[in-house]
């Protein structure tokens, strides 16, 4: 997408995730949504950004844009998240046994047995992973730079810890269900096998004033390659609003 926001005139950062080479594994160790968004405003402060800057995130990079706003909201003129909604959204969800039933790698990432089998055969159980939750889309061409960033076992267990922060009580903040207040635009696919569209509940409610919620048809989990012509004229439309 950096080159779609490229011609709209923005500068373009896309930075990897802690953890995620060719950035540094933490430190501390910690992976939580709370260092993530920290990261994301620390470096919106390292590179002089202004308040019309755009945050834009996929996945965890959504999570992270949602904190990271709502934290510390005068650094962002916009934010675009894609494929995981409000943290709000998420919670309620949890509750329904079909969004469960398509989020049990949460839970298998969990055990200690998650790296072996992670990394057993070239990382093989991510592409088939990602296959479901794209089930129109080859994700083959993507993986070469997967591969690349989880290229030790050090920043397997760095990815693993995203999952395995989520549930410690010790990181438990309630703040990051807070109503945020940077207009968000929030695209989904339709056949997202990861979140579930059935699963999106309130989700304008769940975000701030003049936000925008658009469902693609036909794209599943990564939906901003799978229908990239749809998802920029949305985010054209919603950024020249």
């Amino acid at each position: 997408m950096a080159p779609f926001f490229g011609h709209l005139g923005y500068r373009v950062v896309v930075p990897a995730m802690r953890g995620y080479a060719p950035s540094s594994l933490a430190t501390s160790g910690d992976y939580h949504v709370s260092a993530l968004a920290d990261d994301a405003n620390q470096l919106h402060e390292f590179l002089e950004g202004d308040e019309r800057a755009v945050l834009v995130g996929h996945d965890w990079g959504a999570f992270a844009t949602y904190v990271a706003t709502n934290r510390e909201p005068a650094r962002w003129h916009r934010a675009i998240a894609m494929a995981v909604p409000p943290l709000a959204v998420v919670a309620r969800s949890f509750a329904r046994y079909e969004q469960l039933h398509a989020s049990w790698y949460m839970f298998f990432f969990q055990s200690p047995l998650a790296e072996n089998v992670v990394a057993f055969d070239d990382l093989a159980f991510l592409h088939e992973l990602w296959r479901a939750w794209s089930p129109q889309y080859d994700p083959s061409n993507e993986f070469a730079p997967l591969r690349e960033a989880l290229t030790s076992p050090e920043n397997l267990h760095a990815a693993l810890g995203y999952y395995r922060s989520m549930f410690a009580p010790r990181n438990i903040d309630t703040r990051l269900v807070n109503l945020p207040s940077v207009p968000t635009l929030y695209l989904h696919g339709s056949l997202d096998g990861c979140f579930l569209a059935s699963s999106l509940t309130d989700v304008l409610e769940s975000l701030a004033p003049h936000s925008k919620f658009t469902l693609v048809e036909n794209a599943g989990h990564f939906v901003h390659l799978e229908e990239p012509d749809v998802v920029h004229q949305v985010i054209e439309d919603f950024l020249s609003a």
